[in-house]
């Protein structure tokens, strides 16, 4: 991924969680995310993200005990 978490947080900002990855890939599309981060995004394991922490957890490669 080469997507900065400061560009996937903006994508993401205002979002209510919890939240399928599908369902946030669908709502950074829909605030105009670059198409670098909706492919980044997309690269996420497909499971439910309580918070946006649990996103930035998995999108830094740092979830504990997450299945890669």
């Amino acid at each position: 991924m080469r997507t900065s978490m400061a560009d996937i947080e903006h994508a993401l900002k205002g979002i209510d969680f919890p939240k399928s990855k599908s369902e946030i890939v669908s709502y950074a599309q829909s605030q105009g995310a670059s198409e670098q981060v909706i492919t980044d995004l997309q690269q996420l394991p497909d499971r439910s993200y309580t918070n946006a922490a649990d996103v930035a957890q998995e999108f830094s490669g740092k979830r504990v005990g997450g299945q890669r």
